[in-house]
């Protein structure tokens, strides 16, 4: 039956099933998905959410995650509350369950308070099946008092390693994950692609685990091939990969200035390539990413903000132009080559620089606690937010002009906010698409009466008066794309038609923007009430310096198979050599030497000196000449003597 709310008429059906009560695990794949069949450890996880257990899935970075928890959540009565920080994912995931049929919904800090109380409405009295929600959202009484009318089926946590201390990207706002289970009784699905062995531990503890339910896929990827090299003409380097592999690749790097500078070299040296990062339009990003995957795009420039959800199989090279801080973000972003299957490279170029930069960058990210603490008065006096007050509010934050005024570096500046936000201060969000707003401010009988300049402003106002009810009494956000497509207008018209029609003061125009989002957890506390940790602090800066040189020893590594050296590091330690990274590569050209050099040598002696021979004459003959040492040479000689394929020198 239909409920009110005073935000519209709903329908409600709490026993909707997708597929049918008999409905097998396969078979909605299938109808979903278009798969005849899981991919390795999916159904065991799928089984066990089934079962109601909770349950900790580690899948590498192609693995098929989502599939884990969306296919037992269409099994199941009542709503999934999937939990993930990555906005724009979200709304890709929204986005494609929609297109399959599945009725999904999200709430993230890009809405405002009228979105978020229509979608939560949605959620508990509609007949969705997921809904979406970004972590800082779980501790607001507006979600808890929605939260106990819906029939929850499964708490999904994306991006998993985030609640835990010991993750490389800890969140506090995913602590409130571990409360939500004393106000609902749903079973766990948490996933990740990363997580060393004591991470998954803490997961399952900060989660409420009733018991250990640990799943985890073999992360060998077969035909992606590890590259290392040293070199200082790293250009020069980058053209040879373009030049010798097929087909299309990413380039990471650190900062936005690089990846435009890149993008303008390969394309000076005939590489179709293009930029990437976060400073970039939602219109513009997308744009991009889409030219990419269609292949119209060679070669996408980016920082780390690219790559999260892009799905593109045949990526056939991933460069890390500058080296990582660490093995979980290196092995995520490496393996989004070859996800088809077949023959990648994940080439990592790296130079004493390099070091010296990372070195300095583990400093920078950790400054001082006195540093800290300033930075957290400096923002509330930016916004002119007094002590002891605050709370709730969201800020469009300008991190560039909040530097510019109090004449702070910016790196040092960006990582005391990050620090401050792993304390529950605050919580930043970068990245976020604030949708278009309008307000008719005119009476609806003036509307019929008025002359427009131009007739589409007539039509404009019609389609946003039918479909935008609430419109008069407060700004609403709308589709641009949706009412450019019905008004017959491209979107760049469209908003000339409605700055035209703000300047007649018809309508409130608040254009959509891009920003950086701070969200104020507490009213601005007195310098002795601000406790930023010190103990977290420590133990932050103590993990954060280990996975660093753990990368640093990584890149100078001369004998471990790459492969192997990344596996043990999530704990996966009975892993086999892969046979293609550049050591194991290097290996194999040294056996093959070594055993052409076996042959000589056994042929000089058993032939040319009829098996009577000294240490001299190999020295004389050897020590010297080809591209072993003479050292070598004796190597190859004991192991010829030891299986008997020559006699022992003789003694002089």
């Amino acid at each position: 039956m239909p409920v009110s709310s005073g935000l519209g008429v709903v329908s409600v059906n709490d026993m909707h099933m997708y597929g049918n009560d008999n409905s097998s695990p396969i078979e909605i794949l299938r109808e979903y998905w278009g798969y005849d069949s899981f991919r390795p450890k999916q159904e065991e996880i799928v089984r066990a959410a089934l079962d109601g257990r909770d349950v900790l899935a580690i899948l590498p970075t192609g693995g098929g995650k989502s599939v884990c928890f969306q296919v037992p959540a269409l099994m199941s009565h009542g709503i999934a509350i999937v939990v993930t920080p990555l906005i724009a994912l979200m709304k890709d995931q929204v986005q494609n369950l929609n297109d399959r049929g599945i009725k999904a919904l999200c709430v993230n800090a890009g809405m405002n308070g009228r979105e978020v109380e229509l979608a939560l409405n949605n959620a508990a009295y509609g007949d969705f099946k997921f809904l979406y929600v970004s972590p800082e959202r779980l501790s607001t009484r507006l979600f808890q008092n929605y939260l106990t009318e819906m029939n929850v089926s499964y708490i999904v946590v994306d991006e998993a390693h985030c609640i835990s201390q010991w993750g490389y990207d800890f969140r506090p706002d995913y602590l409130q994950i571990g409360k939500l289970r004393e106000l609902v009784d749903a079973p766990v699905i948490a996933l990740t692609a990363t997580a060393t062995p004591q991470v998954a531990e803490d997961i399952m503890t900060r989660l409420g685990f009733e018991e250990r339910c640990l799943i985890k896929s073999g992360f060998e990827r077969p035909n992606l091939s590890y590259i290392v090299r040293q070199c200082e003409d790293k250009l020069g380097q980058l053209l040879n990969i373009c030049g010798s592999v097929a087909g299309t690749g990413i380039v990471y790097v650190r900062s936005r200035a690089k990846t435009e500078e890149l993008a303008a070299f390969l394309n000076a040296n005939g590489i179709s390539a293009s930029f990437y990062h976060a400073g970039l339009g939602p219109d513009s990003r997308a744009d991009r990413q889409e030219q990419w995957k269609k292949d119209k795009i060679r070669v996408m420039v980016c920082t780390n903000a690219f790559g999260m959800g892009i799905d593109k199989p045949d990526v056939r090279f991933v460069v890390h132009f500058d080296v990582p801080d660490g093995p979980e973000a290196y092995f995520q972003e490496a393996g989004r080559g070859g996800r088809d299957g077949k023959r990648s490279f994940a080439v990592l170029l790296w130079n004493n620089t390099d070091i010296r930069r990372l070195r300095q960058l583990a400093t920078v990210s950790f400054p001082s606690l006195e540093y800290i603490e300033d930075i957290y008065h400096k923002v509330h006096a930016f916004y002119e937010i007094p002590y002891d007050t605050g709370v709730g509010r969201q800020i469009k934050f300008d991190l560039d002009a909040f530097c510019r005024h109090y004449r702070l570096q910016r790196q040092s500046a960006y990582y005391a906010i990050v620090y401050i936000e792993r304390t529950g201060h605050w919580t930043l969000s970068e990245d976020v698409d604030i949708s278009t707003k309008l307000q008719i401010m005119a009476e609806r009988n003036e509307l019929y009466d008025m002359q427009f300049e131009d007739s589409r402003m007539a039509v404009l106002l019609e389609l946003l008066m039918r479909k935008y009810t609430g419109i008069f009494s407060y700004p609403v956000p709308i589709d641009e794309e949706y009412i450019a497509s019905r008004a017959g207008v491209q979107v760049p018209m469209l908003r000339q038609l409605l700055y035209k029609l703000s300047l007649e003061h018809v309508l409130k125009y608040i254009p959509c923007d891009h920003a950086t989002v701070l969200f104020l957890h507490h009213d601005r506390l007195r310098p002795k009430n601000l406790n930023l940790d010190p103990e977290r602090y420590e133990l932050l800066k103590n993990s954060s310096m280990t996975r660093m040189q753990k990368m640093i020893d990584y890149v100078s590594e001369g004998d471990v198979c790459r492969s192997s050296f990344l596996l043990e590091y999530f704990g996966q330690k009975d892993s086999n050599d892969c046979g293609t990274c550049d050591i194991c590569r290097s290996a194999k050209r040294k056996t093959a030497a070594h055993e052409d050099t076996a042959v000589m040598l056994a042929s000089y002696i058993n032939v040319e000196k009829s098996g009577r021979y000294s240490l001299d004459d190999v020295a004389l003959r050897f020590g010297t000449a080809g591209s072993h040492s003479a050292v070598e040479y004796q190597d190859i000689l004991r192991r010829l003597i030891d299986d008997g394929t020559v006699p022992p020198p003789e003694q002089i």
